[in-house]
């Protein structure tokens, strides 16, 4: 098919090669602005643009689609370009952008979005982070027939993940960003033949994954540990869970749920036990075992390797409203 396809970070670069190895022309790629990453801040084209050009297929990055937004020149000009390229379908994947009608109406087979849930759960725009944060045990894909709405259109194929205890949001995103450029594949080959059916989304079950906030990633010791570990992972690789002490706030990349419970009116955020492989903390009428932190400026570590250039004892508190944690 004559493919535009719309994306921006490393998600939708997955889905992007997938396509053009099966053969689809992809005739017009739409990414967002190219913008300032890393140390020196220097504009750097996004994961989308950057397999674009090596594919040879035409970028547009217009700043907005609104025709009646505050880039309407922007928007006019992708407009036409969208127009000239006469395409099949639009293929969106995070692409970070909202469509108008006029944008979903232009294919001739309209907008199909490869959407990192099991639609209708975590609608939005942080789907695997939040199924990890709230402790999921499966998660998945949609490949959706987009409509006007948040990711309420119907779907069109659904596949389906375990969410390991394990997973982090790095590690689940690139299992998911494969199912869903294999999704795509699959999903096109049905429409070419007529045999992609769409079905409605159920009424119930409907949540919403809002977008990931940097003040979200401090880590809350009156919760329970299984809360607390949850998120941890959720934040892997951004915004990262932090813990502060004595006024230093240090990231924690991994931790693990320890058995037990902490002694009775221990403050929660109190160090309980320190040991080759990790710290133990009190939580909510449980204990987190710290097992990978990070200092300001350093290196992630193995708790035996930052404990020889961090000084901790038990008994001192990770900075937390005093709460006892253990009922």
């Amino acid at each position: 098919m004559r493919l535009i396809f719309a994306g921006t970070p490393e998600f939708a670069r997955v889905a992007l090669a997938r396509l053009h190895a099966a053969g689809h022309e992809i005739v017009l790629v739409l990414s967002q602005p190219d913008r300032p990453a890393g140390r020196g801040m220097k504009l750097q084209a996004s994961a989308v643009k950057q397999l674009a050009l090596e594919i040879g297929a035409p970028v547009a990055q217009p700043r907005s689609l609104r025709l009646d937004g505050k880039y309407p020149d922007d928007a006019a000009a992708a407009q036409a370009a969208i127009a000239a390229a006469q395409a099949d379908a639009m293929v969106v994947a995070a692409y970070g952008l909202i469509l108008p009608p006029w944008a979903l109406a232009a294919p001739r087979l309209g907008c199909f979005n490869i959407h990192a849930s099991l639609l209708p759960r975590w609608r939005g725009a942080a789907p695997i982070h939040r199924a990890i944060e709230a402790g999921d045990t499966d998660t998945g894909v949609t490949i959706m027939q987009m409509d006007a709405g948040l990711d309420t259109g119907d779907m069109l194929l659904v596949g389906r993940l375990p969410i390991d205890a394990q997973d982090t949001t790095a590690a689940l995103h690139d299992k998911v960003a494969a199912l869903g450029g294999q999704l795509m594949v699959d999903a096109l080959q049905q429409a070419a033949s007529g045999a992609l059916h769409a079905v409605p989304q159920p009424l119930e079950g409907i949540t919403y994954a809002h977008k990931i906030e940097k003040h979200e990633a401090a880590i809350d010791w009156t919760q329970p540990a299984t809360l607390i570990t949850q998120r941890v992972r959720a934040f892997n690789p951004f915004p990262g869970a932090t813990a502060t002490l004595n006024g230093e706030v240090l990231k924690v990349w991994s931790a693990s749920v320890a058995p037990g419970f902490p002694p009775s009116g221990t403050a929660c955020g109190s160090i309980l036990a320190l040991a080759p492989e990790s710290i133990a903390v009190a939580a909510m009428n449980s204990i987190v075992l710290l097992t990978e932190l990070q200092r300001p400026g350093g290196k992630r570590l193995k708790v035996a390797d930052f404990l020889r250039g961090f000084e901790l004892t038990p008994g001192r508190v990770f900075e937390q409203r005093a709460a006892p944690c253990s009922s």
